[in-house]
């Protein structure tokens, strides 16, 4: 061999490129297995190839000990690289292990036991050259696999380009990326999606597996990290770091929410991801097949995200628990079934995109629920709910939390209740608006203050009791005064107006409840 095959091989590895010395080292054993083929030949023997293209074949002498230990490590050793297979695989290995196939590694034997006999035969003629080749070219193809599979597991999460080879089987796809052929599996595969042959289709690498035949890629058009890449293609913003991108929440061919979050002054997240009349947005959908998307503004308060994440449904209310990562979301009756979507499709990625659970009622729902919470307790009727005790005038109970001790909260109205109720006096839970109706004890202590005011004008002072007391219980009739004539059992004929007086009251009528009945009818004068 000459000096020229030598720099061929090394200019064939640059072409390639392949580690300094692969090839060099292929041809080392193409000419020792050239060699293991010639009648006569040793079992263990070493080829050594200098720079300037000359070879020498050695074989090696060491005694049976040495030997059978050696062969009884190198079966060992193959026998755990079958157990490695068949874990990986899953299936079981059927080959046969030979010892004139085992590599004996004597580096570790001390060379004074080892001895060397050059055998180089004269001549190995053609069949020696053509088991040198098939070698470097195995050697080749296999050094070429393990760049490419090195290339592309470094590559995974990456969304990738290629184009649609074999449409035919829907279970397996297989689509150029160029250098190799990857295979999108009918797991990975968007319901309603069509791939014509010939198409140019964009996808997630998700792994890449070393194979017999070179290493294989898996795709997947349902991973959220397509979302992800197809808006830093389209928004400029997102690409600069302007604005990010926070989660994910996606439902491959029906609907996906993103949320996304501004870490510049004047920039619109939103905005920014729609596009001028929506045409950055137009373009994601357009590639994800007409996959809708809602692009929801992150916000830290887990309520106001919430409330947020289930649009385009309105929300009045959210009561979160922090313990429990659970919320109650109140919206109005025309709305419920918006916000939970169809099939629970929208609750369902507003669930996904904040990690909270979602509970959603209508506000009858909820409002019939407080109901029965509020006065939920033991015998007696405690309530063991914690919460204020305060019913609001529109009929709701406050969701404040009660101060410990009391049953109502830190609102100076409803202190006032809790320091009344201290007394032992018994409250009125109700909070009225402005403008409402006055309680029945104010009512009472109007009606006395008119009554006298009746009695003064026809002359008369009322006694002490004879003034009504706001008593809930009914009021007795009072006394006639003694100065006033009793009232005849006949229907009162209308009074004469008196010029003395200048409206004429009945003093017959005593200053009781029927007065006070008379008094929307007062004469005039």
């Amino acid at each position: 061999m000459s000096r020229e095959i030598i720099e061929a091989v090394r200019e064939l590895e640059r072409d390639k490129n392949l580690e300094s010395g692969i090839l060099v080292e292929a041809l080392r054993d193409g000419l020792l297995a050239a060699y293991k083929k010639t009648p006569g030949a040793y079992r263990h023997a070493t080829v050594e190839i200098d720079d300037n293209g000359d070879f020498r074949v050695y074989a090696i002498h060491m005694p049976a000990d040495i030997e059978e230990r050696l062969l009884d490590e190198a079966r060992e050793r193959a026998l755990d690289e079958l157990e490695r297979i068949e874990e990986e695989t899953g299936e079981k290995q059927h080959t046969l292990i030979s010892d004139d196939d085992l590599e004996i590694d004597w580096s570790q034997v001390p060379q004074d036991q080892i001895q060397r006999e050059d055998v180089t035969p004269e001549n190995f003629g053609r069949i020696a050259a053509q088991t040198a080749k098939q070698v470097i070219q195995q050697r080749i193809r296999e050094a070429e696999r393990q760049i490419m599979y090195e290339e592309y597991v470094d590559r995974v999460t990456e969304v990738v380009t290629g184009i649609v080879q074999q449409a035919g089987d829907r279970n397996n796809i297989l689509v150029d990326l160029g250098k190799v052929e990857a295979l999108l599996p009918r797991s990975e595969q968007v319901d309603g999606e069509r791939y014509e042959q010939g198409s140019r289709i964009k996808a997630v690498i998700t792994e890449v597996r070393s194979g017999t035949k070179g290493p294989q890629v898996i795709l997947s058009r349902r991973d959220p990290e397509l979302i992800k890449t197809l808006f830093e293609l389209e928004v400029p913003e997102i690409a600069d770091g302007l604005v990010e991108i926070r989660g994910v929440a996606r439902e491959p061919g029906y609907r996906s929410k993103i949320a996304v979050v501004s870490h510049a002054q004047g920039v619109d997240p939103v905005g920014a991801c729609v596009g001028p009349r929506g045409s950055r947005v137009r373009m994601v959908v357009s590639e994800l097949r007409g996959e809708k998307i809602d692009i929801i503004p992150w916000n830290t308060e887990p309520a106001r995200f919430l409330a947020k994440a289930l649009s385009p449904a309105r929300v009045r209310e959210v009561y979160i628990d922090d313990e429990t990562k659970e919320a109650t979301v109140i919206v109005p009756e025309d709305q419920l079934a918006l916000a939970i979507g169809k099939e629970g499709l929208n609750a369902r990625l507003a669930a996904r995109l904040t990690g909270w659970k979602v509970d959603i009622q209508s506000e009858a729902e909820f409002a019939e629920a407080e109901a029965e919470a509020a006065f939920a307790g033991g015998e007696g009727g405690e309530d063991f709910s914690g919460r204020c005790a305060a019913i609001l005038s529109n009929g709701k109970r406050c969701p404040n939390a009660g101060i410990p001790g009391t049953r109502f909260c830190g609102i100076p109205a409803h202190t006032a209740l809790a320091e009344r109720e201290a007394r032992g006096e018994t409250v009125a839970e109700a909070v009225p608006l402005a403008g409402a109706e006055p309680e029945p004890e104010e009512a009472e202590q109007g009606q006395g203050a008119e009554v006298a005011e009746a009695a003064e004008v026809a002359g008369v002072t009322p006694e002490p009791s004879e003034v009504p007391t706001p008593e809930p219980s009914p009021m007795p009739s009072p006394e006639p005064s003694p100065g006033l004539p009793e009232p005849e059992p006949s229907p009162m004929p209308s009074p004469e107006p008196s010029p003395d007086l200048p409206e004429p009251e009945p003093a017959e009528v005593p200053p009781a409840p029927v007065g006070v009945e008379e008094r929307g009818d007062s004469h005039s004068a």
